[in-house]
């Protein structure tokens, strides 16, 4: 019985902790748009190239 004199605040602490998270996440902003990243892999072109994969305006001159 003693436990719970322990762990209910803890909880209760916790709950509030997240709670707040949860408001300040919504207030700044991070709810507004929930479907256009998840769409975005499908429309950008990736960047990252393997090394070596180089093309011909990026390979260096040969010296004469």
């Amino acid at each position: 019985m003693s436990a719970i004199y322990v762990a209910l605040p803890i909880a209760l602490l916790l709950a509030l902790l997240f709670l707040a998270a949860f408001i300040w996440s919504v207030r700044s902003g991070q709810m507004d748009d929930l479907e256009t990243p998840a769409l975005r892999i499908f429309s950008e072109e990736d960047e990252r190239r393997p090394p070596g994969d180089e093309d011909e305006g990026d390979a260096p001159k040969p010296a004469p």
